[in-house]
């Protein structure tokens, strides 16, 4: 008989290697089944079985137990030995593990109604995956349970497929994909920031469509657990219960009941895959255990559609101050300036068709159509990208005018429409067929405009402006407003899903207005597109709210959504300064709008120099792996300074500075987070080298000196651990 050393060796060797283990042999023939009576050797006669998942980072536990159904019974993060759910201190009453309502009645994953049918597991690109399928023994449905990690990340990401394995149609509703209780320790040391991981809040609470990120930890130790929601937009709904018991907190990760209710019917023999949810462990102030290296690398890397290891394009986009006025010269001239600016990708936005939802271009503007501004875009060695509506559609279009049963209805049952700078356009409901038409005519377009970005925009489920939200109309896939709501996400999943299987490399972006709601970015968004055309700041004037503003979104998001993602709308490249525009979009997807005939043959090479020099540092230093906001970045003032840094965890990468209005003559930069070792620095404004400084000096502050005129500054860090050479 194996010793139980040995055992115990061998279980660390299996979640070291990222596999599982079961006991009892459900679905791992030949799998370490020993691993059971190291841990618990009363399990087997109990007929419990367990599995274990995990990495070096952290370790999940979860039994399936007779009579007491499924339940995690340890999560643990094993950088920081911190137990969040801990053998023998399990409260059942707060491990539903997941819950929803069939028709009314409410069951949860420790019901005694469940039976296990199987584990398997599955390798995946990065990790592996847990999947535990269920099978309710008097209702006729299915419930699989995925458990995913990830190689290098202190995460375990979960859905569920429920299966209707009857005839008779199922209506699921109230449904909780992820239901824990975790201990943190007491209530008065336990801290939530919500929203985006940087709002403050009380540890009773109920995060709704903002929360795409919240942390909640320990305020004296600083472990924590992030909670990432891909629940998309309004149907989103997170639950923190952090007085209900002693010692823990009750987490719930859910689609909304009430304000967004949702309702999800099931058909005989058809199933229904959740959304996912992300758990991830954490400690301020440890190293790379602290949340703003951990949370922005595993938001990049598993988060985001596709990883791009150069980085995100450098975008233009003709909307300001053009608008729909765009047209055939203007466009040849601008291609021109953004041509030797740098930029990839040339966009037109609206304005380039005749009517929303059609392919047909503008010839009025466009004589010739879009055959010349294609071979000039690409003569200059950048690609072509389009403004389309994806459901906002003009009256005469042959969509419309061949199915108006596939327009959205009000609650009186009026045909909904939305007001845009084109005129009224009729909403289509995207839970009907109107999908498969709006994805063959985006198809249609990239193919015919070799366009290697799409901007999808305007109205779908909610008007960002007003408006009821849904479709009351008959005859469409959902049975009801509320099965509407989370069924239209749905149809921008599926519509941007058969997009992609036809053109793989093209990006996607699914804009604020498309989402429903004002400068919003969620992690379901980023599960159905590439990008999030997140704002439209106003940048008319020296004086518009501008970069100051478009920093505050950038600062209150970047703590648990992928920055390279964010399009923030609509940063003009002459204004205020180039200085200014440029060291903004650096922060985030590079956007930049604005008359680039304006900008002056010196402001143009030095665009050129700049943008080359960014490019080049982007492909090295994987600096998507963190984002520290700086100075006065809680709210962004322009009395006082403010910036950011991103660095890869080498420590090479860049910090931005931006004096504003304030009278500082020296920002005070403070990076305790960047790993030992020394750092040459430069400024790539100047030219001018700063000096070399040390982990010590940057946990004290670096000081970094304004000249009188200077407003902004950027600053290039390179370690001296390795041969690294300036990239200026």
């Amino acid at each position: 008989m194996e010793s139980l050393e040995a055992k115990m060796v061998s279980r660390r060797s299996v979640i070291q290697n990222a596999l599982l283990a079961a006991t009892g042999g459900i679905g791992f023939p030949g799998l370490i089944s020993e691993i059971a009576f190291a841990q618990d050797p009363a399990s087997l006669n109990a007929g419990v079985q367990t599995w274990i998942i995990g990495n070096d980072w952290i370790k999940r536990i979860v039994r399936f137990k007779p009579g007491g159904g499924l339940f995690t019974s340890g999560l643990s993060d094993l950088a920081t030995h911190a137990e969040f759910i801990a053998p023998g201190n399990l409260r059942m009453d707060m491990a539903e593990e997941f819950s929803f309502e069939c028709d009314g009645r409410k069951y949860r994953g420790t019901d005694v109604g469940f039976e296990l049918l199987s584990a398997d597991e599955a390798a995946l690109a990065n990790g592996r995956s847990l999947i535990v399928h269920l099978r309710h023994k008097v209702v006729s449905f299915e419930v699989s349970v995925f458990y995913n990690i990830y190689d290098g990340h202190p995460a375990i990401r979960k859905h569920l497929l429920l299966r209707n394995t009857g005839t008779t149609p199922l209506r699921f509703t109230h449904l909780n994909i992820e239901a824990l209780g975790v201990a943190l320790g007491p209530e008065n040391e336990t801290i939530l920031n919500a929203q985006y991981g940087t709002v403050p809040r009380e540890i009773f609470y109920t995060g709704r469509s903002e929360d795409a990120g919240l942390l909640v930890s320990n305020s004296r130790t600083g472990v924590g657990v992030a909670i990432i929601s891909e629940v998309p937009g309004f149907m989103k709904r997170t639950e923190i219960g952090g007085w209900d018991d002693p010692g823990r907190v009750r987490i719930g990760v859910l689609y909304d009941t009430d304000l967004m209710p949702f309702e999800r019917p099931v058909a005989g023999r058809q199933e229904f895959k959740t959304s996912s949810v992300s758990l991830v462990t954490f400690r301020n102030g440890d190293s790379f255990r602290n949340p703003h290296w951990v949370l922005p690398s595993y938001t990049a890397k598993v988060l985001v559609r596709r990883v791009d290891g150069q980085g995100p394009p450098w975008i233009y986009n003709t909307w300001e101050p053009f608008e729909r006025g765009i047209n055939r010269e203007i466009a040849l001239e601008l291609i021109d300036v953004a041509g030797t600016m740098g930029m990839d990708i040339f966009t037109i936005d609206d304005g380039w068709q005749q009517e929303n939802r059609e392919n047909a271009v503008n010839l009025k503007s466009f004589p010739d159509g879009l055959e010349p501004i294609l071979g000039a875009v690409e003569a200059r060695g950048m690609r072509l990208g389009l403004w389309m509506p994806m459901a906002a559609i003009g009256m005469t279009t042959a969509d419309y005018c061949n199915h108006p049963e596939w327009a959205s209805r009000d609650q009186e049952g009026k045909l909904k429409v939305t007001g845009t700078m084109g005129g009224s356009k009729v909403v289509m409901c995207l839970a009907s067929q109107f999908r498969d038409a709006a994805a063959d005519r985006i198809n249609d377009a990239i193919s015919r405009f070799r366009l290697a970005y799409v901007k999808l925009d305007i109205t779908t489920i909610f008007n960002a402006y007003g408006g009821a939200p849904g479709c009351w109309a008959k005859g469409h896939d959902h049975g009801s407003w509320a099965e509407s709501l989370n069924m239209i996400y749905e149809g921008i999943a599926y519509v941007t899903g058969k997009i992609y299987s036809q053109h793989p490399d093209v990006l996607l972006d699914l804009t604020f207005e498309l989402w429903g709601q004002k400068h919003v970015i969620d992690a379901g968004l980023l599960a159905a597109g590439d990008l999030d055309w997140m704002s439209n700041v106003d940048d008319i004037r020296p004086d518009s709210a501008g970069p100051i503003q478009a920093r505050q979104l950038l600062y209150q998001r970047a703590a648990s959504m992928p920055v390279e993602s964010m399009l923030i709308g609509n940063l003009h490249a002459e204004l205020p300064t180039v200085q200014e525009s440029f060291a903004r979009a650096i922060g985030s997807a590079p956007l930049l709008l604005g008359d680039l005939r304006k900008l002056s043959t010196a402001d143009r090479e030095w665009y050129h120099e700049k943008i080359a020099w960014f490019k080049r540092l982007r492909r090295e230093p994987k600096i998507s792996e963190s984002f520290f906001p700086l100075g006065s970045w809680v709210q962004t003032s322009s009395a006082k300074w403010d910036g950011f840094a991103r660095l890869a965890r080498s420590g090479d990468g860049i910090v931005a500075l931006f004096r504003n209005k304030s009278d500082a003559t020296i920002a005070t930069v403070e990076l305790p987070l960047i790993p030992p070792g020394r750092y040459h620095v430069r400024s790539v404004m100047t030219g001018k080298d700063l000096g070399v400084f040390t982990k010590a000096d940057w946990v004290r502050g670096v000081p970094i000196k304004f000249s009188i005129s200077q407003l902004v500054d950027v600053l290039e860090i390179i370690s001296l651990r390795i041969n690294s050479k300036a990239l200026g």
